[in-house]
């Protein structure tokens, strides 16, 4: 048994102290693989103590398969082999169809996201699977029916897997796979956060930065169904101008830039439509603070992404004198405290009506894991990574 700091001298990521814990497993069986995955399947490795550990992907194929464990999201990244569970009287047996990356899984590999799954764990929290087989005691779904995790922490990053039938959706089949496989984090979010915080009326607008991200381009679609109109605030970037095209294409109102925030234009802006009564905030910093100031008075702004890494900074004057109200949203909390397949439902209503449609994607075979996950960090990121299982 060799320490980590001393077996992978490269790794950046642990403190000196913490990482004098971990232990390494000798490999056990090394292969490689051919396509832009590279790798070898190995054991991988666990701490001894402490709270950083590796995370595997699982690539399963027959009863057996194989899987990604790592250090950091693009490092020490491979291919492992792992055996699917035994099919159990409550479980369904299920293959994978598509699954995308997003930030809560970037954030749950690194160790920093609010729920970790026990380690070693299989990685992705959302996607759609078609059922294989079900156990004896499984009313809920039948071989052929389409899934999606019911929460957090299911292990999506895998070809197929045996799950308890009490962790799934079924979904209509009749769905776009790509709208399937995304409708479990950011469409919920963004229908939640348009529904719970304000009751918002046609015409009454709303105000959000990140928005070309999968939430954004979500909430840009969800509000244009129910006749409120949106704000749009993006990073400027080489690409704008298509940008721009994209998301009025999917229904916004206004496309701004975080400097056209903070300028006295916005002004004429507000001639054109309501100052908002919601504000939804991805950013955090001065975004924030800037989004702050355009609310109506008695407004709310809610808090659920921290791209920024700064804090919500509030002029004291937005309290007092607007009497705005901040607020957080957690979707996996939501799903936690109440019955959310009928939401599931009412999205795959707007789906079918054509009024909702996946967030910009690019598809990667799962052989080819290194380059999504390297493309789903890279700043100015409009594409969600989907891999296809």
């Amino acid at each position: 048994m060799r320490k980590v700091w001393e077996s992978l001298k490269c790794c950046n990521s642990l403190p000196n102290e913490a990482a004098k814990k971990y232990t390494v497993w000798k490999p056990r069986c090394w292969r490689s693989w051919g396509g832009g995955g590279g790798g070898a399947a190995w054991r991988g490795f666990a701490a001894s103590s402490g709270c950083w550990k590796p995370i595997s992907l699982a690539w399963l194929r027959s009863r057996f398969g194989a899987g990604i464990s790592w250090e950091t999201p693009r490092r020490t990244v491979q291919l492992k082999d792992l055996e699917v569970a035994k099919l159990g009287d409550s479980d369904v047996h299920i293959k994978m169809l598509a699954a995308p990356i997003n930030p809560a899984d970037i954030n749950m590999i690194q160790g920093t996201y609010a729920i970790l799954s026990e380690l070693p764990a299989v990685g992705g929290n959302e996607g759609v699977g078609q059922v294989v087989e079900v156990g004896s005691c499984v009313t809920s779904v039948k071989p052929g029916d389409w899934v999606i995790p019911a929460d957090a922490g299911l292990g999506t990053w895998r070809t197929e897997a045996v799950f308890p039938e009490e962790t799934l959706l079924r979904v209509p089949g009749d769905i776009p796979v790509l709208c399937a496989a995304t409708l479990s984090v950011n469409p919920c979010t963004a229908y939640r956060m348009l529904a719970d915080f304000e009751t918002l009326q046609p015409g009454d607008s709303v105000i959000q930065n990140a928005a070309n991200s999968g939430v954004g381009q979500a909430v840009i679609q969800i509000a244009k169904a129910f006749g409120i109109r949106t704000i749009n605030v993006v990073r400027d970037r080489p690409d704008l101008p298509k940008l721009v095209e994209r998301l009025m294409s999917l229904g916004a109102d206004h496309v701004i830039t975080e400097e056209m925030l903070r300028k006295p234009d916005m002004k004429d802006l507000f001639k054109s439509i309501p100052k908002p009564r919601l504000a939804l905030n991805c950013v955090g910093g001065k975004s924030a603070t800037e989004m702050l100031r355009h609310l109506q008075p008695k407004g709310t702004m809610v808090t659920y992404g921290g791209m920024a890494k700064q804090p919500v900074m509030v002029p004291v004057s937005a309290f007092i004198f607007k009497d705005v109200k901040l607020r957080g949203f957690w979707m996996t909390q939501w799903k936690k405290d109440q019955m959310h397949s009928k939401l599931a439902v009412s999205l795959c209503e707007l789906v079918r009506k054509g009024q909702l449609t996946a967030p910009a994607c690019t598809e990667v075979p799962l052989e080819d894991y290194r380059t999504a996950l390297e493309a789903s960090m890279k700043p100015f990121t409009s594409s969600k990574q989907i891999l296809i299982l």
